[in-house]
């Protein structure tokens, strides 16, 4: 109910600009009068409140659903994301070129939580077809994921997240489908640098130039395949000495959301530095949003 909020939804409704709003954002949007006689959508319990601002309500039936009206764009959860991102991109005048590409997420229990959903749901709402596969687990089985945030300690905090839903099966792989890798970092990769059926997946993808993306601890999982050597990488800087005893050039994350491109390898140091991680990766891929 804050007045100065509430008056500038409603400027930007009154404009007829594009206004996008997730989960029990739209209460926001009711009060300030933008969804009376609109199609809306909006975490399940956020339904009486549209109703009783004049929405027409649509029932989250899917965690996914989004509902555009016009210039009003909502969703009802983060799994929405994709379409969520597509639409608005749309709806700004923007178009999406290259993005017929297949993706490889090589994923892990306790992963970070950030490092494989905002790339995984990032490529998705790019247009990219992207599986998520682990290690003695099949599709739909899902992985328990870890939050790392950096709270002003010596070293990040570790709190539990959200489980990750893989889309194919590990065993019978066949990594020649696919046009880029990436690798999450997290705890996951101190387990699955030890699983030689994963570091022969990453050879395969390295040794053919096709783009590898890595972010964080994943930078592990490259060292102990062999692949850094002459390269130049960054990562998490307690992965430091992994990357220099794997025969890399280290590069100095400074500030931590720098990411660096060297030849078919995309390495960044943490999720602040997604926007740079993924749009680096874009340029590999040959995928462009252009407004």
């Amino acid at each position: 109910m804050n007045a100065s909020v509430v008056e500038l939804v409603k400027n930007f409704s009154s404009t007829g600009k594009p206004i996008a709003s997730i989960c029990h954002g739209q209460l926001i949007l009711a009060a300030a009068d933008t969804v009376n006689g609109r199609n809306c959508t909006a975490y399940a319990t956020v339904g009486p409140a549209l109703i009783d601002a004049g929405a027409k309500w649509v029932e989250p039936t899917t965690p996914d659903v989004c509902v555009v009206d016009g210039s009003l764009i909502t969703a009802a959860t983060y799994e929405g994301h994709p379409e969520f991102i597509q639409l608005f991109v749309k709806a700004l005048g923007g178009k999406i070129t290259g993005a017929n590409k297949k993706i490889l997420f090589l994923c892990g229990d306790y992963m970070e939580d950030y490092e494989v959903k905002v790339p995984f749901q990032s490529l998705q709402a790019l247009g990219c077809e992207v599986d998520a596969v682990c290690p003695e687990k099949k599709a739909g089985d899902r992985c328990p994921t870890a939050i790392h945030d950096f709270e002003g300690d010596q070293t990040y905090s570790e709190k539990p997240g959200h489980t990750f839903a893989l889309t194919a099966t590990f065993d019978g792989l066949d990594s020649s489908g696919y046009d880029a890798l990436v690798i999450p970092g997290g705890r996951a990769p101190e387990y699955l640098a030890l699983n030689g059926r994963v570091l022969n997946v990453v050879k395969e993808f390295m040794s053919s130039g096709k783009p590898v993306a890595s972010i964080c601890h994943g930078q592990q999982i490259l060292a102990a395949a062999g692949v850094l050597k002459g390269r130049k990488c960054t990562a998490y800087p307690a992965v430091k000495l992994n990357v220099v005893l794997g025969g890399g050039t280290w590069l100095e994350p400074d500030p931590i959301h720098r990411c660096f491109t060297d030849g078919n390898l995309v390495t960044g140091a943490a999720w602040p530095g997604h926007p740079e991680f993924v749009s680096q990766l874009m340029v590999l891929l040959g995928v462009q949003v252009s407004f």
